[in-house]
């Protein structure tokens, strides 16, 4: 059976939920790959794609109807850092959407007859750093100068022909203003998402004023938060809702710690079915995980969602 890949995801979002994928990062290290570099999944674009197309592959298969491309922390300054050219991470950024595609494609040859879409990745300044900046903002750069860092990038990603590009984990209100200008006449739909810690984003500022940014955006379809507790999510579906009138994303991480001596997750996921259904009724109409969610979650949130 072939599947109708016609609709766009934002008119599937007019009639329901959607699932999103898991993290990339968790599932390629869970199939034995080493990530322990600054350029993160991104590598592997660049050293084993095919292990990319796997991973996306693997979150299609378990009931994903959209995949983030492992672009989040691919940038021409952090390519360059490893001596790999402008032209080389051009292609390397096409090539990342090109990945997800043919997961798309293989799924669909297996016989999911679902739509099947492609969200680019855009992570923030931060993650070219590499130093854990995208969990504080604040860089000290201006507006004017995010948007030149992003817009080069944006562009590329756009020409690859995503179905949407996902501008994500934003720290801080400067760079969603400099991420909102960037998407302008690109002809490619965006959603945005902000790290949040409570009801602000991880720079302090209050999240009414940071979704209020994105309000009166046509390029956007969707706003939420993303790489954050799951307990962060509830007061930011109803606020994100509120002061956009736009359809909410969401995709929290597990909700395990981190345990810096130990260099070791604790605790345990409070990502569960009924906090995914109460998103839905809440809002929420993109729904998935980050850091610390597997395929085995992604197949929980879509039985929540649209039955087993």
């Amino acid at each position: 059976m072939t599947a109708d890949n016609t609709r766009t995801l934002a008119a599937a979002l007019s009639s329901g939920a959607v699932v999103l994928d898991g993290g990339m990062s968790n599932q390629l290290e869970a199939a034995g790959h080493d990530l322990s570099d600054a350029l993160w999944s991104a590598r592997l674009l660049a050293d084993r794609p095919e292990a990319v197309v796997e991973a996306h592959l693997a979150y299609y298969e378990a009931g994903a109807d959209v995949a983030i491309t492992s672009s989040y922390q691919a940038t021409f300054e952090g390519f360059a850092r490893r001596g790999i050219p402008r032209e080389r991470v051009t292609g390397l950024l096409g090539l990342s959407v090109g990945l997800a595609r043919e997961a798309a494609r293989r799924a669909h040859a297996k016989g999911t007859a679902r739509p099947l879409w492609v969200a680019a990745s855009v992570g923030p300044y931060g993650a070219m750093l590499a130093d854990g900046s995208e969990y504080r903002g604040r860089y000290g750069l201006s507006v004017a100068e995010l948007e030149r860092f992003h817009r080069p990038r944006l562009e590329v990603l756009a020409a690859a022909g995503p179905d949407v590009l996902a501008l994500e984990t934003v720290p801080d209100t400067d760079e969603a203003v400099a991420l909102l200008r960037g998407v302008r006449g690109l002809g490619v739909p965006a959603w945005l998402s902000y790290s949040v810690a409570g009801d602000r984003t991880r720079a302090g500022q209050p999240l009414e004023e940071a979704f209020a940014l994105a309000a009166g955006a046509d390029e956007v379809v969707a706003v939420g938060v993303n790489c954050c507790a799951p307990g962060d999510v509830d007061a930011a579906v109803a606020t994100a809702s509120r002061v956009t009138g736009k359809p909410v994303v969401v995709y929290p991480n597990s909700g395990e710690t981190w345990d810096a001596t130990a260099r070791a997750w604790t605790g345990r996921s409070t990502l569960t079915p009924a906090r995914v259904t109460a998103w839905e009724r809440a809002g929420a109409r993109l729904i998935g995980g980050c850091c610390r969610v597997g395929p085995e979650t992604i197949a929980g949130i879509a039985a929540a969602l649209h039955g087993a």
